[in-house]
């Protein structure tokens, strides 16, 4: 890996910055960041227990789930540039506190509205966390390989935590409660609220610099208009007043934020001089990109397994599970070659696996056997992924300096959410327009097979991109 650019200066809010051993700062950022990505989807399966106990509008029912990645995406950039300015520390275990009130309210909720906005309040709060971690591991893992490392084990960490959701979610509706989807963050928050204060240093940069209130209420409303948008893109079409009027206010005020960034903020929330950086620049497209694979592989082939093969929720789930403990597994993999071999050959090594695996997929009949016709595709496609995620997360956070981690960790994760979201709208309509309406199982195979396809054509893209990568020399083993 490249050398890093020096560091702002860094004083401690208290005597002493003495952090904890270096396996409790990785297993807190880790756990921090499969909790979050868990709460993106172990609700799903609780959605019908939870409308017959509470009773929710024919429309609100998904807000339970929207409302959180909405706040959490719209949220995420405003999160890192807070961790850059008052803390890694402060903004990781604020956002802690936060996600775990709201997960209390969530889990005791009787109205619709309080759980909908208990939801919201978690969106926030992970947004807070989910940067901070990033940004910690770029200050505290500075050697090549023990970095890749941790990127690696924080990639695993998200994406079982993804995985998880549906397995976990149907575990606790039916064996406890669908309030304990929400109640269980709270031990577990209060843990990794003690391992926090106990392993990470008490910091704040020297800089006298203030929140950029102007460039954040923009940017963060902007990117909140903007995905709102495409999220109802599925539901009512791309040329619908729902879809036009927030992704139009969306891109209007992003574009504000662009110019009182580049103007007129003294302290930018998101200094445009990071974008000149390639591998931000490039890493950050890349990412945009890799939102679609993931919506396709976890997201679609759930469906497939469902409403072709008639799968249970709770059957799909563990029929996913090979290809999550792969993924883990190369993840970790390719971190430990990523010092050896950089950047490119391992996202063209994925995304050749992206290409074959979701060929293979697309295949996939009414009639297809899981061995055959599921798991083995999809262990080619946690291949590629576990190969693909974290070096693209390593490549959008070389060459940072320290000061500005939180914010390069905010936007490299807001990247893969909107790359989520509008993969999700845009594949869920190409699914339904092949399907033609129906919804027989012969009509929803073609549509998801044409999913695979276009995932396939999202790999080759990715390759392509990372061409425009900088060529770096692999760091000698230690």
């Amino acid at each position: 890996m490249t050398s890093r650019l020096s560091a702002s200066p860094v004083i401690s809010d208290q005597a002493g910055t003495r952090t904890g051993p270096e396996w409790l700062i990785l297993a807190l950022v880790c756990a921090c960041q499969f909790m979050v990505i868990l709460d993106s989807s172990i609700v799903n399966v609780a959605l019908p227990s939870i409308d017959r106990d509470l009773g929710f509008a024919p429309a609100g029912l998904s807000w339970v789930v929207n409302g959180y990645l909405l706040t959490f995406a719209g949220f995420m950039l405003l999160g890192g540039r807070a961790a850059d300015l008052f803390g890694q520390r402060r903004i990781l275990t604020g956002g802690l506190v936060l996600f775990c009130a709201a997960s209390l309210v969530a889990g005791l909720a009787t109205l619709p509205d309080v759980l909908v906005a208990a939801r919201v309040a978690q969106g926030v709060g992970a947004a807070l966390l989910a940067p901070a971690t990033l940004a910690v591991i770029n200050t505290s893992f500075t050697e090549g390989r023990r970095r890749a490392r941790a990127f690696g084990a924080w990639s695993a960490a998200g994406g079982v935590g993804g995985m998880a959701g549906a397995v976990a979610g149907g575990a606790l509706t039916t064996g406890l409660s669908w309030r304990w989807v929400f109640l269980i963050n709270v031990p577990i928050g209060v843990a990794l609220i003690a391992a926090a204060l106990r392993g990470l240093p008490s910091t704040r940069t020297a800089r006298r610099e203030t929140l950029d209130i102007v460039g954040a209420v923009t940017g963060t409303a902007g990117l909140a208009a903007l995905i709102y948008g495409i999220m109802h893109s599925t539901d009512h079409g791309w040329t619908s007043a729902p879809v036009l009027v927030p992704a139009v206010a969306g891109l209007l005020l992003l574009a504000v934020f662009t110019v009182v960034e580049a103007r007129f903020a003294t302290h930018p929330m998101m200094p445009l001089r990071l974008l000149r950086i390639r591998g931000v620049a490039v890493g950050n497209a890349m990412l945009l990109l890799f939102g679609g694979i993931g919506i396709a592989m976890w997201y679609f082939t759930s469906l497939f397994l469902q409403n072709v093969l008639g799968y249970g929720a709770l059957q799909a789930g563990l029929g996913q599970t090979p290809a999550a403990v792969t993924f883990m597994v190369i993840a970790r993999s390719a971190a430990a070659l990523l010092p050896r071999t950089g950047v490119r050959p391992l996202i063209l090594a994925g995304s050749a696996c992206f290409l074959a695996g979701f060929g293979w997929l697309a295949q996939a009949q009414t009639d297809s056997g899981y061995l055959v016709g599921i798991l083995g595709p999809t262990l080619l496609i946690a291949t590629g992924i576990g190969l693909t995620f974290p070096t693209l997360m390593a490549a959008t956070t070389a060459d940072v300096p320290d000061r500005d981690a939180g914010t390069i960790g905010g936007l490299a994760q807001t990247a893969g959410q909107a790359g989520g979201s509008l993969g999700l709208a845009v594949l869920a309509t190409a699914a339904t327009q092949t399907a033609a309406g129906e919804s027989s199982p012969v009509a929803l195979a073609a549509g998801y097979d044409r999913v695979f396809l276009i995932a396939a054509g999202l790999g080759l893209a990715i390759a392509a991109t990372s061409l425009l990568l900088p060529r770096r020399r692999p760091t000698a083993p230690n």
